[in-house]
């Protein structure tokens, strides 16, 4: 029923009304008892455990990791029960954990009653299905459960493509059959020679699987191509006007989105929770000279970000690679803000012409954080700004650094402009840096800094002002 509340809030308001009108109900669950059968059933996380393999590194470093497993199941709609750790030079090749610890695994998860055990790596297909075979109850690894994240947030048709594409990749390998005698099945003539009545029927379940969504990810490749097509044509407009770009990049729930918000009033979705917002938006805003600028915030980075998912973003992750500025914003209140910037920078080299675009530092939720924190990271990281998004401390600082590490503008123009081409002048406002303005009997004198697709256009129409005076 409509509610009159509803006129005062926000774009991302509704979004939030809407994701938390919906909650998971305790104690109702159709699980089916087979575990070999969890590929081809709906991801639900209820009551789970997490488990990690400390191979380096303090265990400092091991426990924030969990932390952060443990706020990811969480965003997925989770109940997390238990937490451990196994101190391992590397990961056990069959259990991931090793054969003793699995089987105290398998104890405590039937002591908590727990109906998942969810991993803090990527394991192989191998390791997820003897590892399910030891505790007897579903298993997924972090990748899985990013992957449903994902899968939950994503709102636009890009968004939802992009996704499905990363959880297919995912699954393929993975595919099990769901008997042992499908993979007895044979086509044409069977290897012992037989004729008539041993002719099996063709391709098994596990292969036509296989093979639909092998088609289905090369239809989902071309979509996105598609799509990617529009965006280079939006972002082409965009550089023919020869407007500059800032994109907003960092680590998950770092404030990319608030700060979006408290910059171009964009009232994006805005929550405490990993990935809440995945679909890229791109804004005007105006440096405090009144240069127009475009902002764009991008998909949040977190450790290990699953390849798959990478490869599947990789079009919405261009609009960091071509962009003249990066607003690099990163969580100060965090126990390890030094590994957030890191676990982006990986990232974003991977991607190409990154590397020579400028970078600023946001130090973000400056008001919740420890000014030996703050103070460590203005140390490190030269170029940094510190701000709080949420009451708007340092923003100021931030617009006048954005306005000088933004391109100059190397055309400058001194110009009388007819009153018939009001356009022109209304242009050198949005696009470029007006220096004075005089209205006079025959047209507008224009004194500015302007782009050069502006600067021809007024060349071919206005008058020099020294040839008029």
């Amino acid at each position: 029923m409509y509610n009159e509340s509803y006129e005062d809030l926000a774009v991302g308001d509704y979004e939030l009304e809407e994701r938390q009108a919906l909650r998971r109900v305790a104690g109702l669950s159709t699980e089916l008892q087979d575990v070999t059968e969890v590929e081809y059933r709906q991801l639900r996380l209820e009551r789970v455990v997490l488990v990690g393999v400390w191979t380096g590194g303090t265990v400092v470093d091991a426990e924030n990791s969990l932390q952060e497993l443990k706020l990811l199941a969480e965003t997925a709609g989770s109940q997390v029960l238990e937490g451990l750790i196994q101190r391992r030079q590397r990961p056990d090749s069959a259990t991931y954990i090793g054969s003793g610890k699995a089987v105290e695994l398998r104890d405590i998860v039937a002591s908590s009653g727990a109906d998942t055990v969810i991993c803090d790596g990527e394991l192989t297909p191998g390791q997820l299905r003897q590892l399910e075979e030891v505790v007897k109850v579903k298993v997924i690894d972090r990748t899985a459960l990013i992957l449903d994240i994902f899968a939950q947030h994503a709102k636009s048709r890009e968004g939802k493509a992009q996704v499905e594409l990363a959880q297919l990749s995912y699954l393929l390998p993975r595919l099990r059959g769901w008997g042992g005698n499908l993979s007895r099945q044979v086509g044409g003539r069977a290897a012992g020679g037989v004729g008539i009545g041993g002719r099996g029927p063709g391709e098994t379940k596990i292969e036509l699987d296989r093979r639909r969504i092998r088609e289905r990810m090369a239809k989902l490749r071309r979509q996105i191509g598609g799509m990617s097509t529009a965006r280079d044509t939006m972002r082409a407009r965009r550089t023919r006007r020869e407007v500059p770009s800032v994109a907003i990049a960092g680590y998950t729930n770092a404030g990319k989105s608030s700060l979006l918000n408290r910059l171009t009033g964009a009232g994006v979705l805005v929550e405490d929770a990993l990935f809440a917002t995945l679909d890229p938006t791109v804004r005007q805003s105006r440096t405090p000279d009144g240069r127009l600028f475009t902002i764009a915030d991008t998909v949040g980075f977190v450790r290990h970000l699953p390849h798959q998912l990478v490869e599947a973003f990789r079009s919405t992750l261009e609009e960091v690679g071509d962009a003249d500025l990066i607003l690099h914003v990163v969580d100060g209140s965090h126990p390890d803000p030094e590994s957030q910037l890191a676990a982006v920078r990986e990232v974003l080299s991977d991607l190409d012409g990154v590397g020579d675009i400028p970078e600023i530092v946001v130090v973000n939720k400056a008001d919740a954080a420890d000014p030996v924190v703050l103070a460590r990271l203005a140390t490190r990281e030269r170029h940094s700004v510190v701000v709080s998004a949420r009451t708007g401390a340092g923003i100021d600082e931030l617009l006048a650094v954005i306005e000088r590490e933004l391109p100059r503008l190397d055309r400058e123009v001194h110009m009388l402009v007819p009153y018939d081409r009001g356009d022109l002048v209304s242009r050198a406002h949005k696009e470029g840096e007006v220096l004075s303005i005089d209205h006079t009997a025959d047209g507008t004198i224009l004194r500015a800094r302007v782009p050069a697709g502006l600067f021809h256009e007024l060349d071919r129409t206005a008058k020099p002002v020294e040839t008029v005076l």
